[in-house]
């Protein structure tokens, strides 16, 4: 499976936002070995009678042809998920060391999502946020909706820091309704943050996950020379010598990746690490497969 995953290199030269995730849902299909009409995290379960407003496509045409009646496909869960998409749209999130930035990766994800779920009858909204929410679109699915996502996911990152707190505790204010929270981020705040809004949407019945971007340079520190270095969202600089600051530097990020871990753990939030440089494809094929 792994030599049919797309390299990121060959997928972010695909300038179209909407194409991209068009690819990575293709092989997600295959990859998943079910139909995209199942819908999502559901099983067939007996058949029962058409009836107005039913989704044709779950009927079963073979046994209308034997029978001369419409059947469709019940499943254990006839209610379409609502997931509400939430990107990190700070300026951190401009940074790239291959070519592409973490908010080109996040983007496709957060569209590939977007397009596989809608592609199933499931209703999608999106939250953009740097300090403060940028966009809020709510969830749907109706003709138009995919393409106004894809409009907002194409914005560049704002010119503003990052506030985990604000924006969840706006969003928890905002969904009413139960459904599925799907976070992207760098997560370059304080994890306690995170924790407190992360939990309370958990507590209010949401279904919670998280995705964890990096780039390759930020989780190795591969820089090798002394040099001036900006911090993107406050506009600090400090001179660093690599071969000094390394070693404290690996230390605090793992403390601070195995921080975000736990509290994943303990609250029931999924957590999945994304690095810039792994196949998307394979990421989500990864959270996909272990939803089922």
């Amino acid at each position: 499976m792994s030599a049919a995953l797309i390299d990121p290199a060959t997928l972010m030269r695909i300038k179209s936002l909407e194409l991209r995730a068009r690819v990575i849902v293709e092989g997600l299909w295959r990859g998943l070995h079910r139909s995209p009409y199942h819908g999502f995290s559901v099983e067939f379960t007996e058949y029962r009678q058409y009836t107005k407003g039913d989704d044709p496509r779950h009927i079963d045409w073979k046994v209308a042809a034997r029978t001369d009646r419409h059947y469709i496909k019940k499943f254990e869960d006839e209610t379409n998920l609502r997931c509400h998409l939430l990107l990190d749209m700070s300026r951190s999130m401009g940074f790239g060391s291959q070519g592409w930035r973490k908010a080109d990766y996040a983007a496709t994800l957060i569209a590939t999502l977007a397009y596989f779920l809608m592609q199933q009858g499931d209703a999608v909204g999106l939250t953009t946020f740097g300090e403060r929410i940028e966009e809020h679109l709510p969830a749907r699915n109706r003709p138009g909706h995919l393409r106004r996502l894809m409009t907002e996911l194409e914005k560049a990152p704002s010119l503003r820091g990052t506030s985990l707190q604000g924006p969840l505790q706006q969003l928890s204010e905002i969904l009413r309704r139960r459904g599925m929270v799907v976070l992207v981020s760098d997560l370059l705040a304080p994890v306690e943050h995170l924790e407190k809004q992360l939990s309370y949407l958990a507590t209010c019945g949401h279904e919670v996950a998280l995705f964890h971007v990096m780039d390759r340079a930020e989780i190795d520190f591969t820089f090798t020379e002394a040099a001036q270095f900006h911090d993107a969202e406050t506009g600090n600089q400090l001179f660093i010598d690599p071969a000094v600051a390394r070693a404290g530097y690996l230390e605090k990020l793992n403390v601070h990746l195995l921080s975000i871990r736990r509290m994943c753990e303990k609250h029931g939030v999924e957590y999945r690490f994304a690095p810039t440089d792994q196949p998307l494809d394979g990421v989500l094929l990864e959270w996909l497969s272990s939803r089922r």
